[in-house]
């Protein structure tokens, strides 16, 4: 396999993992973008030795977690890097890395069965970033109203998630 292919191989298995690690830590969307290419082109310059998934994942969230540090830095933002190292703990808990692509199907899986205001309420809220006065507008409802049915929404989505992850268990 050349090192193209090897590349777009790791690609292919790691950058939806990377992205969302970097959002976690509090990337916008867009800066999530550009550091996840950063990450895999240094990777391309400069390669590692392949332990594993769970290793590479490991070293992949450490060169994101770096990128996203001397991105910080360079815009010239104060680092609160115990509070990284807190978010990279609980990224770890909250994501083994053998039940990571399994919980993202059980995820799209329980986000086509809310009701279509709970669905729209998440769009509007992860997938677009809006704050809570544009959500509220747009479901004609209060920001408490909106802060509320998220709450409720992140609850069902976690029930069914568990729910489904459970049955596959079995």
């Amino acid at each position: 396999m050349t090192q193209q292919e090897q590349l777009v191989s790791l690609m292919q298995a790691h950058q939806a993992g990377v992205w969302r690690y970097l959002r976690m830590l509090g990337c916008q969307p867009s800066q999530a973008d550009d550091l996840t290419q950063e990450v895999f082109i240094s990777v391309m310059q400069k390669p590692f030795d392949d332990h594993g998934r769970a290793s590479t994942a490991a070293y992949l969230r450490l060169a994101a977690k770096h990128a996203f540090i001397d991105s910080l830095r360079s815009a010239g933002a104060k680092l609160a890097v115990g509070n990284l190292d807190e978010a990279d703990a609980a990224w770890a808990e909250v994501t083994p890395e053998e039940d990571n692509d399994r919980r993202q199907d059980a995820l799209r899986l329980c986000l086509e069965q809310l009701p279509e205001r709970a669905r729209k309420a998440v769009q509007l809220r992860y997938a677009d970033d809006a704050d809570g006065a544009r959500i509220a507008a747009a479901l004609e409802t209060s920001e408490d109203g909106v802060k509320a049915l998220l709450a409720r929404t992140r609850g069902q989505l976690r029930e069914c998630i568990e729910r489904k992850l459970e049955a596959r268990h079995e």
